[in-house]
Order: C-alpha cells, then structure tokens, then sequence
C-alpha cells in the first residue's frame, strides 16, 4: 500500500540499518512505490562479534535485501569518517534506525555512544541538509509507566530504554533551534514480521512461537502470559507511521502501536488458530522478573493527530498476513 503522495522525484532518501528488521521493509517500500527516488542503505553488516551477553553485536544481513536495487554502503555510526561521507550524500529524507536494539545489552558506554551520541551526528546532517529526519524511539522509554503510556510519561528500566529517551530529549532540543525542520520520533511498540528472523534471539515471539509450533512442539511460554500485555505492532503499520511522518502536522515524539494491549498467550492461541494445531501450552518461570514490562499500550492520540497514523492491523490480522512468511522462513 502507498502511503503518500509526496513527489520524490531525483530525491536521496538514506536509511541507516538499512539491512536490519525495519531498514529494510523500509527500503522495499520506497523501491516499489516509489522507484523515482534515490534510495541509500546504510549498514554495519554482521561480522559475527557479539556482546557479553552472548547476542550478535549487529543484526543487518544481506538476505534481508535480496532483490533491492538502490545503493549500498558499508559502515558503522560510531565511525566519524564514514559520518562525513554520509553527510556528503546530501540526503533530502534520513530513516535512521540504526542503533542497538538489544534492551538486555548492559554495557552503558556502548549504548550510549551508538544510540544517543551517533545519534546528534544524523541530527546535524539534517540541519546542514535541511533533511527530514523520521528516527526510531521505543516504547522502552516508559519502562513501568502506567497505561496506556502517554509521551511524557516515562520510567526507563534498563540501559537501552534510558538511551532512547536521552535520543527524544535530543530530538525536541533540535525542534526548538530549528523550527522548520521536520524531526520526528517514533516510538515503536512491540513490532513483528517479515525480516526480523535474522534479529536472532530477539526477533518477536510472534516467529519464536510460529517456529516451535511449526516443529511440533508445544509452545513455550513464561508463567501468567495471559496476564503479560503488550502492544503488538505489525511491521506494515510501522512502515505507515514512517512514511506519514516524512510530512507532520507538527514535528516531535509519538506512539506507534495499535492502542490496544494483548497477551503472549493470545499470540501462541492465534498462531495455532492459523496454523490448525492443538499443541496445548507449556509454562515455565519467568526469569526477568524486575527488568521485564509486563502491560504496555501505546496512547497514539497524538500519533492520529499530527501524523494521520491509524493501524491497519489487529494481532490476528498480523498474525495471518505474516503466517507464510512464518512457514517459507521455517522450511529454509
């Protein structure tokens, strides 16, 4: 679906993480609706390194952009020199999802550096190229905030959280120095669909549970899972919140959810709907009991407002348009 009718003719779009999870729908997006526009994917490509905590220091694989036909660069945010070749680009729109999005990575200095202080280098690239710059936040910020979590309100629980709020406080700084930019920030809720297998143990529980029904094994799910709410968003409504957000009503920080929280265990119910399989339910404890948020709900009030943003996909909706996805990634 095209989700707008700006004219991108001979435009630079530039889409860091561009062969990650989001990047790369975002990529296919702009090559099939919009194959007018200059398309650049930016990426810190795998090299197998991986943090303490044993997860891939680096989720962008190729296979995520077989068939795209744009431009494609190699690098790292942290590295200044390829921040300047960037910058050279000229871009008229930057996407930038590059960042950790591994919220159980501990080490504080790397996060920092990569998700906030890369982060400022994008902003000023901007400023210089009078770009619009649509960046990823997280619902991560609200930690145990209540619900439904209002911006504003936030409570970050964990390193990666904090990150993304101190990337929000950059982003209004900016606003306020520059009025006619547009900047936007999007905090995205629980996303899921196709290209996230390569996110590895952090890819959705959407494809965790799919994969182990697909096996014929029960699923496995933490203690009370049908009390453990989520905002489960499906990643064609993500791309409509980027897309709607390279023309805001007003820049700033908004919700992209579907405003209405489920249960892990409604996920292992519909996936076995869909798949025809009575596999039953296995539980077992839950082990980050304190760093976990058990009851999250985007308020996306402002999000309908100044973005035009309105979900197109319920879980089961999502759910069914990602099962084939689910069955074609399991057979390979």
């Amino acid at each position: 679906m095209k989700y707008t009718d700006i004219d991108l003719s001979d435009k630079k779009i530039l889409i860091t993480g561009g062969a990650g999870f989001i990047g790369s729908n975002l990529a296919f997006y702009f090559q099939e609706n919009h194959p007018e526009a200059k398309v650049i994917v930016f990426d810190k490509f795998r090299d197998g390194s991986r943090f303490d905590n044993g997860n891939l220091t680096s989720f962008g694989h190729y296979k995520n952009l077989i068939g795209f036909r744009g431009e494609i660069i190699s690098g790292d945010i942290n590295s200044i020199e390829d921040i300047q070749k960037l910058s050279k680009i000229k871009p008229d729109y930057i996407f930038h999802e590059a960042a950790i999005s591994d919220t159980t990575v501990n080490d504080q200095n790397i996060m920092i550096q990569t998700n906030v202080n890369a982060f400022k280098s994008f902003l000023d690239i901007a400023v210089q190229n009078n770009s619009t710059l649509v960046y990823a936040s997280s619902g991560a910020t609200y930690g145990d905030a209540p619900s439904p979590q209002r911006v504003g309100v936030e409570s970050p629980n964990n390193v990666y959280g904090f990150s993304k709020l101190s990337m929000d406080y950059l982003c209004y700084e900016y606003i306020k120095n520059h009025p006619k930019l547009n900047i936007v920030g999007l905090r995205y809720f629980n996303v899921y669909g196709k290209n996230e297998y390569f996110k590895d143990k952090t890819s959705s529980m959407v494809l965790q549970f799919g994969h182990q029904i697909l096996r014929g094994n029960t699923p496995k799910l933490f203690e009370g899972s049908d009390k453990i709410l989520r905002d489960f968003i499906y990643i064609e409504d993500i791309i409509q919140a980027n897309i709607k957000a390279m023309s805001p009503k007003k820049s700033g920080v908004y919700n992209v959810g579907t405003g209405k929280a489920r249960s892990f265990q409604d996920i292992a119910d519909i996936l076995q709907d869909v798949f025809g399989t009575d596999l039953g339910n296995e539980y077992i404890p839950n082990p980050f009991i304190g760093q976990y948020q058990f009851f999250t709900q985007a308020d996306i009030e402002s999000s309908k407002e100044f973005l035009d943003y309105y979900p197109n996909y319920s879980l089961e909706d999502g759910i069914k348009a990602y099962a084939s996805e689910i069955k074609r990634v399991f057979s390979e």
